[in-house]
């Protein structure tokens, strides 16, 4: 008999959620890290389930983090490259031919090796960083980079890097 309560449950759930029509143009009702909001069903997402809401382009990034350490943000910008073993970290596109590498919180999610090229949404933290040699290599690695390529990698990198627990990337 519980299990089917359980299961006219679940089937009214389903029925209901499936049949809602939404006037609002490719907007979906979603949980996201600020309550419940709508968001653009045109994003794939990653990650905590975040919102478009209050991004800034990604070339803004430089100028909000003068003076600072670190910054929390959420930015919209271009994905030049994505890790090619498994989508573990990717590069969003700064202006200025500037990039930065944006890794994900606790490496608790990836985003898809194809997304090179798409609009992407990020929230997390931006920070000043320096990459080793030893990271720069591996980095390297991953993207496929040649092994005359990887062996030119002689000194560190000071940089912007970001640490995202939430990304959209546009479908």
């Amino acid at each position: 008999m519980r299990t089917v309560i359980l299961s006219t449950i679940v089937s009214v759930s389903l029925l209901y959620g499936c049949s809602s029509n939404n006037s609002d143009n490719n907007q979906t009702k979603v949980p996201s890290s600020e309550g419940q909001g709508w968001v653009d069903s045109s994003y794939q997402y990653f990650g905590d389930t975040i919102n478009k809401n209050g991004a800034i382009a990604a070339d803004q990034l430089l100028s909000k983090l003068q003076g600072k350490d670190s910054l929390k943000v959420k930015l919209t910008g271009t994905v030049e490259a994505v890790c090619q073993k498994k989508g573990c970290w990717m590069k969003m596109a700064l202006g200025n031919k500037e990039s930065m590498r944006v890794s994900f919180k606790d490496y608790s999610f990836f985003v898809p090796k194809d997304c090179g090229g798409k609009t992407a949404i990020i929230e997390g933290v931006a920070y000043r960083d320096t990459t080793t040699i030893v990271d720069l290599k591996h980095y390297a690695e991953d993207a496929g980079k040649s092994k005359d390529e990887i062996a030119q990698i002689t000194k560190p990198e000071i940089n912007i890097g970001f640490e995202a627990h939430g990304v959209l990337i546009k479908k």
